[in-house]
């Protein structure tokens, strides 16, 4: 996959986390552990490597993202914002009445947004289903799924991925945010997914495995895209969970908990320290 763009992905990250735990804050919603734990996926992604223009974000030519992952949705409009889809100060909206930014990543009348998201093993059969139509238009265009990894108990995905290699859509990939935790455990003890990488191997995928808060080990995998000619592309990203507040990271409590008064006070600090 070519990489377009020209932001300072490390800066993106950074202020991605920091728009997740105001906007989270303000609006007292859930899952700003999730959210953080793909800010480094997301920033690379539209930093440089999806080929998409905010200037013209319904462009025909345009890569495809989903979120497959929509609890996740604040760091993708925190995304958004900040590469130029509209403006930051929106974000203020995120989780009020009325407000077009829901918990749940919503594309109804927000730039850049594909597909409305929230129940889980969805989104990668409709990224597979864009994948599908752009290759048999002759488009050169990818479609693009961030998923969970407990959203891989789902039966959907794994019918996804199925179709996806019988179909040899190698202008489809899947990224996975392999944090290890769910809304209430552990991955390991709700659904034990591993051996994880060889599952999706037998199921016909080319797999990458990187430190998905690691931005040089993502963009070198989102470079080399597709890994196979003729076969679906798999990024799994090990990642942590509520990444860059120390507090947070591998808490499970922090899937729904939202960060307020002086735990609010603390992660801003954290993440605004020069060392973040």
């Amino acid at each position: 996959m070519p990489l377009p763009r020209n932001f300072d992905t490390v800066a993106l990250a950074k202020r991605i986390r920091l728009d997740v735990v105001r906007m989270t804050s303000r609006g007292r919603s859930s899952h700003v552990g999730s959210a953080l734990s793909i800010a480094d996926i997301v920033a690379t992604l539209y930093g440089a490597a999806l080929d998409v223009d905010p200037a013209h974000p319904k462009k025909p030519d345009r890569d495809r993202f989903v979120l497959s992952k929509g609890h996740a949705g604040a760091a993708v409009y925190a995304a958004l914002a900040e590469t130029g889809f509209f403006d930051p100060s929106l974000l203020d909206q995120h989780y009020q009445n009325g407000s077009i930014f829901s918990g749940h990543v919503s594309h109804k009348g927000v730039p850049g947004v594909e597909l409305s998201t929230g129940a889980l093993g969805h989104g990668l059969n409709v990224a597979t289903g864009m994948a599908l139509a752009a290759k048999r238009a002759g488009e050169r265009w990818r479609a693009v799924a961030l998923l969970s990894d407990g959203e891989c108990d789902e039966g959907s995905t794994w019918e996804a991925a199925m179709f996806a290699a019988h179909h040899k859509l190698d202008n489809l990939v899947a990224v996975i945010d392999y944090n290890k935790l769910q809304s209430l455990a552990s991955v390991a003890e709700t659904l034990a997914l591993e051996p994880f990488a060889d599952k999706w191997r037998a199921f016909g995928w080319s797999i990458a495995e990187v430190d998905g808060h690691d931005h040089p080990q993502l963009l070198a995998a989102f470079d080399r895209l597709p890994f196979a000619q003729g076969r679906p592309s798999l990024v799994i990203a090990h990642t942590t969970k509520g990444k860059g507040v120390s507090f947070m990271e591998n808490e499970v409590a922090w899937h729904y908990r939202a960060p307020l008064g002086a735990q609010f006070e603390a992660a801003i600090a954290e993440l605004e320290s020069p060392d973040a």
